[in-house]
């Protein structure tokens, strides 16, 4: 208990300072300092002993949209590194988003669905599998990645991409469905909402999709160190907590004609719930770390699994 203390002395003014650059006027932080003490900082301890062997070490965060994922990634990065002095890199799977060329030569291919973004098919699969290869390498030389602009729905001009100068000793790699494994194809068949039922009869896009999870997402996932959860109690509230979101990106975007409406983000929430439902029910059987989130967006509680 001591060490945390010690450990939260050190790092709350930079905690505090990214927290605030977050919020808006409309959109305080609640409860900062019990999430960081209590559930961050022994995470990060957690994470520190486990990565003494193996570097870099992939920690894989899941959560469904809205849930906090940039937020704690971004303060379990800046714990890692101002305390255990580790080199840490966060990245996001939407940065790998493919391109919108890309995904409208996708849609034209395969299915209208796969226009929007979110699903896996919709990443450039080969460029992660490459990024986590290349950062595992002895030979280890600068990689440079990209960064996705949701505002516009496609990536940022190179320029702005992250460079990778050196090579991690923690690689945070966080995003809605990181971690999450392909369903029954007898669960396929039944439609789950209105966008299925009107838009996918034929199973096509639910099959592809389902397939990617298979087998091209499990192998890259299979190379995860460990994997967090955050778990919300249901899709209604994910729902609200993305409306929300959307109204922050709405405040500080410059670009206000791409900012989604209510009717959009539920719409767009559609392509994410039957994987997001899925993982509701089975990646509490098999993540590291599962942070428990109340009704008001907190963490109520965490469970470790032994590994």
């Amino acid at each position: 208990m001591q060490q945390f203390n010690l450990c939260f002395r050190r790092v709350k003014k930079d905690c505090f300072k990214f927290i605030k650059s977050q919020e808006t006027k409309a959109d305080k932080f609640k409860n900062k300092e019990r999430m960081i003490k209590s559930f961050l900082i022994p995470l990060c301890f957690w994470i520190s002993k486990k990565s003494e062997n193996k570097r870099p070490y992939f920690v894989g965060l899941a959560g469904g949209q809205g849930t906090g994922k940039t937020t704690i990634s971004s303060l379990i990065r800046i714990i890692l590194a101002k305390y255990f002095r580790l080199n840490v890199f966060r990245i996001s799977i939407d940065d790998f988003y493919k391109t919108r060329k890309e995904r409208i030569n996708l849609s034209k291919r395969v299915h209208p669905m796969l226009l929007t973004r979110g699903v896996p098919g919709t990443h450039d699969i080969n460029m992660m599998l490459n990024f986590f290869k290349n950062s595992k390498s002895k030979k280890f030389k600068k990689l440079k990645l990209p960064t996705f602009n949701k505002a516009i729905d496609d990536r940022f001009n190179k320029k702005k991409w992250y460079d990778l100068k050196k090579r991690p000793d923690v690689i945070i790699f966080e995003g809605w469905c990181v971690g999450a494994k392909s369903e029954k194809n007898l669960t396929l068949k039944k439609t789950i909402n209105s966008m299925e039922k009107i838009k996918d009869q034929k199973q096509v896009w639910r099959n592809y999709v389902n397939q990617q999870l298979k087998s091209k997402y499990k192998n890259l996932y299979s190379q995860l160190n460990c994997l967090i959860f955050l778990k919300a109690k249901n899709f209604s509230l994910l729902q609200k907590w993305r409306l929300k979101q959307e109204r922050k990106l709405g405040v500080k975007s410059k670009v206000k004609s791409k900012i989604m409406s209510k009717a959009d983000v539920l719409n767009f929430m559609q392509t994410y719930q039957r994987i997001t439902q899925n993982m509701f029910r089975n990646m509490p059987k098999y993540a590291s770390v599962i942070f428990n989130l109340n009704s008001n967006h907190q963490i109520q509680s965490a469970v470790y699994k032994k590994k």
